[in-house]
């Protein structure tokens, strides 16, 4: 379907408001500019960015005289896109405070905006805490999803079972023993049940001093373990909730929030819920990280680890290295997304 023209009169307010809004931007900067160059700022002190608000962000002060405040601030246009969990250089103001510099990442998660370019939506994570639970029934296939996507963002995956008080002797074989698979490769696997608090005082170990994101399928009781970490901001999560529930995942904000013990959690369905649809299926094979040792090592460089001879995949499950199992979801998974990407 082609694309409605725009009368005469239509172009002209959109590219009036085009125009107003960019005036409006360019107002801001320079006030900023006057600020820094008239010496009305205070010190520049430490940061983090709790959350981002078009472009003003809230940053809480990691030292100065009043470390743990929290200020509204405007942002140098050179800085680049500034997310929550960035650690940054900010000065004081009358009202609010400008950040001047952005502090280098340790790792950044992102996930494709509206026209498909990715985007950094969180920085300096930590854990990744894929969240299942035992109802609804887990699935390996939509576990391994989750762990492609955080490791090639290059950020740690923790696997959590929650809800651990529905085990029952018909479904406890086949549920541990999936999640016992992911051990043994190497993933840490962690159980919990927010209605008996078990396992909750180990994951808050876990999550001790460190900036944490909780992913995972509707359902699994992300919400409820939020709360129990996050006592106090049960309102605030509800709403996070209520938003997924209208697929509105684009116009959330993430936030960064403190557990009482220690550490910290950003929270935002957008996070909560991230995919793969953005990542090209040559890509998908990297985060499977068993398979990395026998990668360039096939008899063909265009293997596709199916039926080809000399295939390093193939010789490694006949070895009982790699589990036949975890291969079948690569290749259901590198199917999926050939078929997303194919031309309608």
């Amino acid at each position: 379907m082609s694309k409605r023209k725009l009368t005469r009169r239509q172009a002209w307010r959109v590219e009036k408001i085009q125009q107003e809004r960019a005036e409006r931007a360019s107002r801001r900067d320079q006030a900023v500019d006057e600020q820094l160059e008239g010496g009305d700022l205070g010190h520049e002190q430490h940061g983090l960015i709790i959350s981002h608000f078009g472009r003003q962000v809230d940053v809480e002060s990691l030292d100065g005289d009043e470390p743990g405040s929290l200020h509204r601030c405007h942002m140098r246009t050179n800085l680049g896109q500034l997310v929550t969990g960035d650690r940054v250089i900010w000065r004081p103001a009358s009202e609010g405070g400008v950040v001047v510099a952005q502090l280098e990442r340790h790792s950044e998660l992102m996930r494709p905006n509206p026209q498909g370019e990715l985007r950094p939506v969180a920085a300096n994570i930590d854990f990744i805490v894929v969240t299942v639970a035992v109802e609804p029934t887990p699935y390996a296939n939509l576990i391994d999803r989750y762990l492609v996507a955080a490791e090639l963002s290059g950020i740690e995956p923790v696997i959590l079972l929650n809800k651990t008080d529905l085990l029952t002797d018909a479904n406890r074989d086949e549920i541990l023993g999936m999640l016992d698979q992911y051990q043994r490769i190497g993933y840490r696997v962690l159980h919990a049940s927010t209605a008996s608090t078990h396992g909750l005082d180990a994951l808050k170990q876990l999550l001790n001093d460190r900036i944490s994101v909780f992913v995972g399928q509707s359902g699994v009781g992300k919400s409820s373990l939020i709360n129990a970490l996050l006592p106090g901001v049960d309102l605030r999560v509800g709403e996070l909730s209520a938003q997924t529930r209208k697929g509105r995942h684009t116009t959330t904000t993430a936030r960064l929030f403190h557990f009482p013990d220690g550490g910290d959690l950003i929270d935002s369905p957008g996070i909560r819920e991230f995919g793969l649809w953005h990542l090209e299926p040559e890509r998908l094979i990297e985060g499977f990280r068993e398979f990395r040792p026998y990668l360039g090592h096939c008899r063909f460089r265009d293997c596709r680890h199916e039926q080809e001879p000399g295939c390093a995949i193939k010789a490694a499950i006949e070895q009982n290295e790699i589990s036949a199992s975890r291969v079948r979801s690569y290749q259901h998974i590198r199917q999926s997304l050939l078929t997303e990407k194919s031309p309608h």
